[in-house]
């Protein structure tokens, strides 16, 4: 299965969302990992405060690759604009327990802010292992996935978004949340950004 998705956030002023904790202002990193046994930090992470820009070669553990990738956090006098792309992406944590071998080709994330505004999009193509979500893709949206007896064995949560009500945005792209059945726990992060207005 392939496929290319786009999908937009759009924060004007101090638009009142629920509260969450703050999103870092100007950061992005292609991803990290945090489950049984496997810890990868986040990769390739930039910061509107240093480093602003920063390169990850391919890091494999049990189950799990990133294919590395790049980011920029980058400011004006006007706006500041963080961004990060990945590739070759690849879960195979899940085949021991009868799931999908999940792969992801490439993949972008990018929030911008204005004195006005903030604006978080991500794409993505080449996927497999996790059916495609609808477009547009609703905050937060769920695609579980199953061994081919039906058992859910992790949740891919699409577009996972923070909102605090300042302005502000936190986006992850893709957020693979495991489960009982696959005998794991924890997380993996799948494009992450943020940005808040610039004063």
């Amino acid at each position: 299965m392939r496929s290319a998705i786009v999908m937009a956030v759009v924060v004007t002023g101090l638009a009142a969302f629920p509260a969450a904790a703050d999103p870092k202002p100007g950061v992005a990193n292609i991803g990290s990992a945090s489950f049984t046994k496997v810890a990868i930090p986040p990769q390739a992470a930039c910061s509107i405060d240093g480093p602003t820009t920063a390169t990850a070669e391919a890091v494999s553990r049990p189950g799990i690759t990133f294919g590395g990738g790049t980011s920029s956090c980058t400011t004006t006098t006007t706006s500041a604009t963080s961004t990060a792309a990945g590739k070759n992406f690849e879960l195979s944590a899940l085949v021991p327990a009868g799931g999908p071998r999940v792969k992801l080709s490439t993949y972008t994330v990018t929030c911008t802010a204005t004195q006005t505004q903030t604006n978080a999009n991500w794409t993505y193509g080449g996927l497999s292992g996790i059916p495609n979500p609808p477009s547009p893709v609703p905050p937060s949206y769920v695609s579980p996935i199953r061994k081919t007896d039906g058992t859910t064995l992790a949740n891919a949560v699409f577009n996972v978004q923070t909102l605090p009500g300042d302005g502000s945005i936190e986006l992850t792209m893709l957020r693979i949340d495991f489960l009982p059945a696959s005998g794991l726990s924890g997380s993996v992060r799948v494009g992450e950004t943020s940005c808040s207005p610039t004063p």
